[in-house]
């Protein structure tokens, strides 16, 4: 009985030990990578965000149904592993998707994000040149469906792909 007593104690001390270390491990990632960090008041203003995606995207060019634009993987949406962040691909193809849908659908007809699918093919590295095009696929009287591809634009590598679905909210009748 003190034997199996004895080596369940020794067994907890470990796994106490390996718990603490791991730990200390997870909390020294999460310190290296800003989780302490202040957030400057700059960065707290209503729609921040939607200007950092704004300043980012630049616009190629927009036909009835397609729009095409790039931007670079700045710092500011590349992740820990020096590639664009997956949050920023999809606010980025969110973005790209509600622009080719106005290209079809009048702006006062109200429309609201339904699905959202993004397939991360291979990554698109910190300071590289991507290019968005999306296209309408669908457009009827109660949605629009858009489909994105990222590409990186000096070899044309096809990194990201999207779909997204907008579903058209009825006129109120009054």
């Amino acid at each position: 009985m003190t034997k199996t007593s004895n080596s369940i104690t020794s067994r907890l001390e470990e796994t106490s030990s390996s718990t603490t270390e791991y730990a200390e491990k997870v909390e020294s990632f999460l310190t290296k990578v800003g989780i302490c960090a202040s957030i400057s008041e700059s960065n707290r203003s209503k729609d921040f965000y939607s200007n950092l995606l704004r300043d980012l995207l630049k616009v190629n060019h927009v036909q009835f149904g397609r729009i095409s634009c790039d931007f670079s993987v700045l710092p500011i949406v590349a992740n820990h592993f020096n590639s664009l962040h997956g949050g920023a691909v999809a606010a980025i193809a969110e973005r790209v998707a509600i622009a080719c849908v106005r290209t079809v659908e009048a702006e006062d007809r109200e429309i609201s994000l339904g699905e959202l699918v993004i397939s991360y093919l291979s990554a698109a590295p910190q300071n590289e040149a991507v290019i968005v095009d999306g296209r309408v696929q669908r457009s009827g009287r109660n949605i629009t469906v858009v489909a994105m591809e990222f590409r990186i634009k000096k070899n044309g590598k096809l990194v990201y792909t999207a779909n997204a679905t907008f579903y058209h909210l009825p006129f109120a009748k009054l």
